[in-house]
């Protein structure tokens, strides 16, 4: 088989000329996401349920605040003094968890026109483990 070395240089040039245009292109977008986070919190109904799962599960305390600013409410939980009996068994106590509730209102959308009125993110040790939308709180 013999290499036809014009048209892989061809192939090679529109293939890095492809990808220039796609980074100049891809700039705006990029500079979009490091918008201030204030900026992006004062919208209503910035994100659909799926994409902000997406972006905020897992994700540490910081990244949530660059995101999307400071929280309406936060609350802590505290761990009840009855916890063993209705657990039935000994806890351990020996490796503090700590777990944050942080409220947002009027991010996440459902409908076109219709955004859920209060958004939960819970935080343990510092990880957003769980998401809630309500519009009942």
């Amino acid at each position: 088989m013999q290499l036809n070395t014009m048209q892989l240089t061809k192939t090679f040039s529109a293939s890095v000329l492809l990808a220039a245009v796609f980074a100049v292109t891809a700039l705006p977008a990029m500079a979009a996401d490091t918008a201030p986070a204030k900026a992006t919190a004062a919208k209503k109904g910035n994100y659909s349920e799926t994409d902000f799962l997406r972006a905020f599960s897992g994700k540490s305390r910081q990244v949530v605040t660059e995101r999307l600013g400071k929280p309406v409410k936060k609350e802590q939980s505290v761990m009840p003094s009855n916890a063993a009996g209705v657990v039935g068994k000994q806890l351990d106590t020996s490796k503090p968890v700590n777990v944050e509730m942080w409220y947002y209102n009027n991010l996440v959308e459902y409908s076109p026109k219709k955004t859920y009125k209060v958004t939960e993110l819970t935080f343990v040790n510092d990880r957003c483990m769980n998401i809630a939308f309500f519009n009942n709180r």
